[in-house]
């Protein structure tokens, strides 16, 4: 059975094999069949040399270790940047989508904010009750006045004056008289 050999120690296994081919060729001592098969001797300084060899494979995982950590830590690294991407693609589609819905919130707003302000107009009012509702200015029998307007005069004066100008009827163009 032949066994492995690293690169580092080929030369010191083929000299081996070369001093035992020149044992061979002297015509000196008999050869072991092992050797002339170009098998090793398993003595002690091929223990030794087996024993470095483990120690080499050691390192070489270790840098096959660390060089698989690295590339993984790379990776990790890689997709959490890829990840980061896609949420910022994300979150930009979403801010666009409430920048729009803002924007047609604040025009709803301004819209109601118009309505509301003619729906409040009084004479808006005032002409909604005359035409829709068929109601007219009260008369001067129809006011009666307050106790605490009845004192001095003064306010009678201005109740009388506010009365009176709610009394003349407002005409429109093209109405005859109010009902």
């Amino acid at each position: 059975m032949k066994t492995f050999e690293p690169r580092r120690f080929r030369r010191a296994a083929g000299e081996e094999r070369g001093a035992a081919r020149a044992e061979l060729n002297t015509g000196g001592h008999a050869v072991p069949i092992q050797l002339s098969l170009g098998l090793r001797l398993a003595s002690t300084a091929n223990q030794q040399t087996a024993h470095f060899h483990r120690d080499s494979d050691r390192r070489r995982l270790r840098a096959m270790l660390a060089g698989v950590a690295a590339t993984g830590v790379v990776v990790v690294l890689v997709l959490g940047l890829v990840g980061l991407r896609m949420q910022q693609v994300r979150m930009s589609y979403r801010l666009d989508a409430l920048r729009t819905a803002k924007a047609g919130a604040e025009e709803l707003n301004r819209r109601l904010r118009v309505e509301k302000a003619s729906l409040q107009s009084l004479a808006r009012i005032e002409l909604e009750a005359r035409s829709r509702l068929g109601m007219v200015a009260p008369t001067r029998q129809q006011v009666q006045l307050a106790r605490e307007f009845t004192g001095d005069g003064t306010a009678l004066t201005e109740l009388g004056e506010r009365t009176a100008a709610a009394a003349v009827p407002a005409r429109e163009p093209g109405r005859g008289t109010v009902r």
